[in-house]
């Protein structure tokens, strides 16, 4: 096993979070360009969402398959292999003729991107110890944050220099290049055990996660949070591209820097849940989250630009507490345990666009606000149900003691 700081661990981990890098760049490449792929396809601020909308949803769908895959033929080469294409349809999306064409292009590459997340944590689960595992996933999901910053970042900036066409090709060349990082550092599995496919066993360890109280519980706090979080993020380009900020796409893509708070916070929560009760470590980010939100309300840039600190920060801190709660309650099957709860999470924020774009019809950025509060008094609530039943497993050693 992969023991906590070593140079193994540290040489695996940063494998992990190099690919994560090239996953979640690429995933959420247009969203800082939505309004300039509004204009040139003419098309609603709707429809632009889906070139990020439709990618996660893509993404979500697809870890049906890699999961329960993997645990047949293994895990680092279906991610090297994902990888690779996933960087060839970076290339293809420059040259798009059509709008109908780039979302094409973007579907395909949302199922081949699914290939790292939907193994990543089984992977880490398997390979490491369990000191090392809280520590390594919030590592991990630091580089989610460090991808979906760099990426929009890189193609707002180049988008405003040159084009959004020449953005993916440079983004394709990064790819590339992480890629073969990737391949270099990430070392063959030594505690993966093979297993016959066996499509009905899936569908089973499926029924009996989602059967499973302790696990439904973080699949729908991580799909409801990341349903506000991705759509929040895709409708602050329009509040800013729009008076009285008319900001360009270059600045839109620097706002992004802001989830340098969720690559502090993610290992940060790691440390925390290993000394605190995971439920309160979900409740603190969620009330970080709300803080956020009530910020962005003031109006000004600089508020505005808090609020999303905040709200990264809260966001990933409790988005890692709930993917460990899940590593560490699956009683069995944990790569479809893990894979569920991406499921869970990958389409809640494919949702988003299509949950908030009601809230921004009728009351433009307030509308954003309210609907985000919605979901978060619905995860507080959520998360007192994990508090309840993390009482109740530490009370039980308690009580047999005293019978015994």
């Amino acid at each position: 096993m992969i023991e906590l700081r070593t140079k193994e661990f540290w040489k695996t981990t940063i494998a992990l979070s190099i690919g994560s890098l090239l996953i979640f760049a690429n995933v959420y490449f247009t969203q800082p360009i939505l309004p300039v792929l509004s204009q040139e396809f003419n098309v609603s601020s709707l429809a632009a969402n889906m070139t990020v909308s439709f990618v996660i949803l893509a993404l979500g769908l697809s870890l049906f398959f890699y999961g329960p895959f993997s645990d047949s033929v293994g895990r680092r080469g279906i991610m090297i292999i994902t990888m690779a294409l996933a960087t060839v349809t970076t290339f293809l999306a420059a040259f798009a003729p059509t709008f109908e064409s780039l979302i094409v292009i973007r579907v395909l590459q949302g199922v081949f991107l699914a290939g790292l997340p939907s193994l990543a944590v089984a992977y880490i689960g398997e390979e490491y110890s369990a000191k090392a595992l809280s520590l390594a996933i919030g590592i991990y999901i630091s580089g989610n944050t460090i991808g979906g910053m760099f990426g929009r970042a890189f193609s707002g900036i180049l988008t405003d220099l040159v084009s959004w066409r020449f953005a993916f090709i440079a983004m394709g060349c990064v790819s590339l290049i992480c890629l073969f990082i990737f391949i270099w550092l990430l070392q063959p599995s030594k505690n993966f055990v093979q297993k016959k496919f066996n499509w009905r066993g899936t569908l089973t360890d499926y029924r009996a996660h989602l059967s499973n109280k302790e696990l439904r519980l973080a699949y729908l706090v991580g799909g409801l949070h990341f349903m506000i979080f991705v759509g929040h993020f895709s409708y602050i380009t329009f509040l800013l591209s729009s008076p009285p900020y008319l900001l360009p796409p270059s600045i839109i893509g620097l706002l992004f820097l802001t989830y340098i708070a969720g690559t502090i916070s993610s290992p940060l929560s790691g440390k925390l849940a290993a000394r605190w009760p995971k439920a309160v470590c979900i409740e603190v980010g969620i009330a970080i989250m709300v803080v956020g939100f009530l910020l962005t309300l003031q109006g000004s840039v600089i508020a505005i630009i808090t609020g999303l600190l905040l709200n990264c920060f809260g966001f990933f801190f409790a988005h890692s507490t709930a993917s460990s709660w899940v590593s560490s309650r699956a009683k069995s099957a944990k790569a479809s345990a893990a894979g569920l709860y991406l499921i869970f999470y990958y389409i809640g924020g494919s949702l988003g666009p299509l949950y908030l774009e009601p809230f921004w019809n009728l009351l433009n950025w307030q509308g954003i606000v309210l609907g985000s509060m919605f979901i978060l008094i619905l995860t507080t609530f959520l998360g007192l149900k994990m508090k309840k039943i993390e009482t109740q497993h530490l009370s039980e050693p308690l009580k047999q003691a005293k019978n015994f």
